[in-house]
């Protein structure tokens, strides 16, 4: 397995060099994402290469002392990749490989014509930088400073290096440093920001979309208040289908539509919805969401409004157990190259990180335990913070130079990631293949972006949440034990009247249960339901420990 660097020049560089990553993770991961020389014959174009550093593919031919292999292996990446857009990579980090492979290298581009590019390998920004470096090494191999058997460069010359230091370094060529800069200037690929990428849904019977969208909402519409509409609620639907059309956001509406439609054609428990997309009328009608915006005063424009700038985003609750047929249905619908779950980075928290950092420095775990208990546990605390607020964090820093140095460090690799998993809910579908849009990769066998969620959001790709709802599955199981007992299955949809609350409580006063107190809590929901049941949140029964088995 050889490194190789690859730069891209343009749109369809990008795309290919996407492309190539992603294979690189799903098809061809062994320990580390590989790709082979037949992917990279089909995805090359618009692309720059270069041979790079001593674990390149000519370096290491050298360095096994086969120049003839190492100079077939550059013609082949020159043809390849074609006249300019491959280099000889030059790099000098003060080691012993470098002092052989260097002048070799040299020799192999000034016999064959191939451009020289200085380059320097920059594993952290500045010099001082490189204890930080051996610390994250520690911290991601398990390893303390104090190890023999660490995994550690053997110079600190792997930093970002001047333009000044650059020539120095590579005086004897310095058309190679003048390379780099070419290279940087032929480099003209900028994303596309602002743009949506919505799949398009395909309407039944080669219905256009809009009327489509249009006949499900005045036919909800009807079917939810019935055959006489108040005017102001036909007034509110036809401002927000007016909005949605204006906006683009019609095969939104019906994508979310139908995969809750598909849910619950399918018996999957769909929760009522949540957040801003409830205060939208036309999702209410079509079935997206089953609750009365009029009803609650629930105001649309929280949702949606010309001046939003950000996509808008229906968060969506299936039973936790079948969520992930949605999400197959969604991938067999839209084709599985177009959807995609979302990566998420943990990162190094405050006390994560001083905990990290003291056991690579070797402290004891009591010395290290005592610093990290004095960082408060508030929201989005901070070492920088916790010095500020905490007066004994403060004075222990000020006065223990172990503990100095442990914070210090700590500072430097806070907030860094640690690894990568996937978004709990985080769903993205796309109008073309994701791999024309963000590379992708693979955690825990589920494919997901390689980018996080606000840049997707930034390029333009459709975001959906497909929570799972452990609530959802326990309604479902006990209506299903209901069900089984042969007693009549309440409609949840249903929200009982005032009257059917005082029935109720006439039936509990007739039971003679001990641990319940039927008639305080008949008067709890007749109390709180007011004029209707939908102001009640939570009414908790008294239970003595025998309860259950009562």
């Amino acid at each position: 397995n050889n490194h190789l660097i690859l730069l891209c020049k343009n749109e369809t560089g990008y795309k290919n060099l996407a492309k190539l990553v992603s294979a690189a993770f799903i098809e061809g991961f062994y320990s580390k994402p590989r790709v082979d020389k037949q992917l990279l014959e089909q995805y090359h174009e618009g692309l720059i290469c270069l041979s790079a550093c001593l674990a390149g593919e000519i370096p290491q031919a050298i360095l096994s002392g086969d120049y003839e292999r190492a100079k077939a292996s550059a013609l082949w990446y020159r043809d390849l990749f074609g006249e300019g857009n491959y280099y000889i990579e030059l790099q000098d980090h003060g080691l012993e490989e470098d002092n052989i492979v260097l002048p070799q290298l040299i020799k192999l581009a000034r016999e064959t014509g191939i451009p020289m590019a200085a380059t320097n390998d920059a594993h952290y920004l500045r010099k001082e930088d490189a204890k930080m470096q051996s610390i994250l090494l520690c911290i991601q191999t398990g390893k303390t400073i104090q190890d023999a058997d660490r995994m550690e460069f053997q110079t600190d010359e792997f930093y970002v290096k001047t333009t000044d230091e650059m020539y120095e370094l590579f005086s004897m060529v310095p058309e190679a440093c003048e390379n780099t800069a070419k290279i940087a200037e032929q480099c003209n690929f900028d994303f596309d920001f602002g743009h949506t990428k919505i799949p398009y849904y395909k309407a039944p019977n080669g219905m256009d979309n809009q009327a489509f969208f249009e006949k499900l909402c005045w036919e909800g519409l009807e079917r939810r208040y019935g055959p006489n509409v108040p005017q102001a609620n036909k007034d509110r639907l036809e401002y927000e289908i007016g909005v949605v059309k204006k906006m683009g956001y019609t095969n939104y509406y019906l994508i979310v539509y139908d995969f809750i439609n598909y849910a619950k054609s399918h018996d999957i428990p769909v929760g009522p919805g949540r957040g801003s997309g409830a205060g939208s009328l036309a999702a209410y009608c079509v079935g997206i969401t089953d609750i009365d915006p009029i009803r609650y005063n629930l105001i649309f424009e929280r949702f949606l409004n010309p001046e939003r700038v950000s996509m808008p985003d229906f968060d969506v609750d299936f039973c936790y157990e079948r969520r992930q047929e949605v999400i197959d249905y969604v991938n067999e619908k839209y084709g599985r190259d177009h959807v995609a779950q979302i990566v998420t980075f943990g990162t190094m928290a405050a006390r994560a990180a001083v905990r990290d950092v003291g056991r690579v420095m070797g402290m004891s775990y009591q010395d290290v335990d005592r610093v990290a208990k004095l960082i408060p546990t508030d929201l989005k605390m901070t070492l920088k913070k916790a010095l500020e607020v905490s007066p004994d964090l403060k004075t222990l820093y000020d006065a223990d130079n172990q503990v100095h140095e442990l914070i210090d460090t700590s500072l430097k690799v806070e907030g860094m990631p640690r690894h990568a998993s996937t978004h709990a809910a985080g769903v993205v579908i796309s109008s073309v293949p994701i791999t024309d849009v963000v590379p992708l990769q693979v955690n825990d066998s589920v494919i997901t972006t390689q980018f996080p969620m606000t840049t997707l959001e930034e390029l333009g790709l459709l975001k959906m949440d497909f929570l799972g709802l452990r609530t959802l599955t326990v309604i479902r199981d006990t209506l299903g034990f209901i069900e089984e007992s042969g007693r009549a299955v309440p409609d949840l949809d249903r929200v009982p009247t005032r009257a059917e609350f005082a029935e109720a409580a006439k039936t509990m006063n007739m039971l003679d249960i001990p641990w319940v107190e039927p008639v305080d809590v008949a008067n709890a929901c007749l109390f709180l339901a007011s004029d209707e049941a939908r102001y009640i949140t939570a009414v908790t029964l008294p239970v003595d420990a025998g309860a259950t088995q009562r």
